[in-house]
């Protein structure tokens, strides 16, 4: 398991708490975004991120909300579903690497959960020049909105198949994006991906996709023609 740096981010008005894995001679950082009432502990996201360490694939993870923030928003829950609000710290924050001399070189991929696969999406789609893929687990990317028919780098959504509303959810974001895309759909997994097996699925198809995208020398990425989505 590959220790994982401190870090704190300062962005305007705002400084927020983050962990850094940088494997050797990595090419590639996967920013995750958590999802409703997580934070960079997440223990799921943390197995995820030391799988890709495995594949060479570095990770930042960070907390979207301040301490008093995460606070306020256990008692109301208001803050983990504002997206505009989450996606702005989350384009801070891939400016914040963009700047830093030691991961500005590295291409950028973006793995969000719940709602944070809406932030992701609404990034990528503003910082379309950096992002080079994204991956949803159990993500609502439905709540990105207008956003998604500008999302131009690869989009992989994984779903479990107990999970209904969300795959439907899910159907209904595929149908409006307009990149290369996937949607997989993991056997027996509930929301949280919790049955034996489920999330070492997940993370092998995350962990394909970013090699996919981000570490391989000519990546087949980019928009697909726009259609006319259906239903």
């Amino acid at each position: 398991m590959l220790e994982p740096q401190s870090r704190s981010i300062d962005l305007p008005g705002v400084e927020l708490s983050a962990d850094l894995r940088l494997p050797a001679n990595t090419r590639a950082l996967v920013i995750f975004v958590h999802g409703s009432g997580s934070g960079r502990a997440s223990p799921r996201n943390q197995y995820v991120a030391d799988v890709l360490a495995r594949r060479g694939l570095g990770s930042l993870l960070f907390d979207l909300l301040t301490a008093s923030e995460q606070r306020m928003d256990n008692l109301t829950g208001e803050l983990r579903f504002n997206i505009p609000l989450l996606a702005r710290r989350l384009i801070n924050v891939i400016d914040w690497v963009g700047r830093e001399p030691e991961v500005r070189a590295l291409r950028i991929g973006l793995f969000g959960a719940s709602t944070g696969a809406a932030a992701a999406l609404v990034a990528a789609a503003a910082r379309a020049d950096a992002v080079a893929a994204v991956v949803s687990r159990g993500g609502r990317t439905d709540l990105a909105g207008p956003a998604l028919v500008r999302v131009k780098a690869p989009t992989l959504q994984i779903v479990g198949a107990q999970d209904p509303l969300v795959f439907e959810l899910n159907c209904q974001s595929r149908r409006a994006l307009r990149c290369q895309q996937a949607l997989e759909v993991v056997a027996g997994a509930t929301h949280l991906f919790e049955e034996p097996g489920t999330l070492e699925e997940v993370a092998r198809l995350a962990g394909d996709w970013f090699e996919k995208y981000l570490l391989a020398s000519n990546p087949s990425a980019g928009c697909l023609p726009p259609h006319t989505p259906n239903g």
